[in-house]
């Protein structure tokens, strides 16, 4: 259960948006939350010299860390990496809820009401949805009620609408008293860096936005996301650079590795944005003989293309784009970072991406 102080009422109509949300629009579970933490500190704590350098001695041979980091290097750094994310996340969301809490109080108590109240009044006086609204969201929804008929089901989507309508104010009237009272935040998002200099690339490094994709040529969802790609570019020109990585999930997607050199071979000909689009767009066809046919649409050298595609030429650049996408933590495709910030969700739709960029926009800013 929320704090009331984010506005969220817990009556029995809310507890229905959440299982007319489980039913009908996710189909999932989620684990339930951990008890709250005491604000007292822990008395039991690690040394900070708990591992020492020298971990073994076999007579006068020593086994250090550093025999270690050659063994299993690679999966330390991975939970170090996750580590350092959820750690992040973990503050962040807490001071949000507590930058929130202070704020919406404070107003709540200048005010003489309560914050429920205060929602209320920022949604315009009522957060009831019209019988038009509820029948418009029906007529829009087929896919997400199941067939059952809008009398059914009436309730369950009134307490939906109603939600949103409460979501979408409570975030108007967080953002509005967050201007009003100068709240400014100055912790950063968590922000990776890449090592992305052979990486093919569209638009200038001056680009004031980069955004990284780790895709799969073979992913039905990276080729979802692909016309969303060709609208960013678009939309924000020179403005936007696009880095593409690869991170072919080869336990789903057998022909995915191979595609990945395909393409780098098509780079090393100026050619690999074109060989990018042919690829998902046809994504049936991707075995060995439909790459070099895709090579030859492409007017591309063909037998230096079959030639680079055949020895693997470009087979360690697809494995060290992969090792680096697991160090950090990328266990799925698409996986989407702006500027070195994580846009969660996957083939995300264009208004995420975009709002994720006016974000950071905004933080750039003086």
């Amino acid at each position: 259960m929320r704090r009331r102080a984010t506005g969220e009422s817990t009556s029995p109509g809310r507890r229905l948006v959440g299982a007319f949300v489980v039913s009908v629009l996710l189909a999932g579970c989620t684990r339930a939350p951990a008890p709250a933490a005491s604000a007292s500190p822990p008395q039991a704590t690690a040394s900070a010299s708990d591992i020492p350098e020298v971990l073994a001695t076999i007579g006068t041979e020593k086994i250090t860390m550093a025999d270690i980091r050659t063994r299993v290097g690679h999966d330390l750094d991975k939970m170090e990496m996750r580590y350092r994310r959820a750690r992040h996340r973990t503050v962040e969301m807490a001071l949000q809820d507590i930058v929130r809490e202070r704020t919406l109080m404070a107003e709540a108590e200048r005010q003489k009401k309560t914050v429920d109240e205060l929602v209320v009044a920022e949604a315009g006086g009522t957060l009831e949805p019209s019988e038009v609204e509820i029948a418009t969201w029906y007529k829009e929804n087929p896919n997400r009620t199941g067939g059952r008929p809008l009398d059914q089901i009436r309730p369950q989507i009134a307490d939906f609408l109603r939600s949103e309508r409460q979501k979408k104010a409570s975030e108007q009237l967080t953002q509005r008293l967050n201007r009003e009272r100068q709240v400014t935040v100055l912790l950063q998002p968590f922000r990776l860096t890449f090592n992305d200099e052979k990486a093919p690339s569209k638009g200038p490094r001056s680009a004031p936005f980069t955004l990284v994709e780790f895709s799969d040529f073979q992913c039905p969802f990276c080729s979802r996301f692909f016309p969303t790609l060709k609208q960013l570019e678009q939309q924000y020109g020179d403005t936007l650079r696009i880095v593409y990585r690869q991170y072919p999930l080869t336990k789903l997607h057998p022909y995915a590795f191979k595609a990945a050199e395909a393409s780098l071979c098509a780079s090393e000909q100026g050619k690999f944005w074109e060989m990018h689009d042919l690829l998902f767009q046809d994504q049936a066809r991707i075995s060995v003989n439909d790459l070099k046919v895709k090579a030859s649409r492409l007017g591309l050298n063909q037998k230096k293309f079959d030639t680079c595609l055949d020895s693997g030429q470009f087979a360690s650049q697809v494995q060290e784009d992969l090792d680096e996408g697991a160090q950090i933590g990328v266990d799925g495709t698409p996986a989407l970072f702006l500027n070195g910030i994580s846009i969660d969700g996957g083939a995300v739709p264009l208004e995420t991406v975009v709002k994720a960029i006016e974000q950071e926009r905004a933080r750039q800013k003086p």
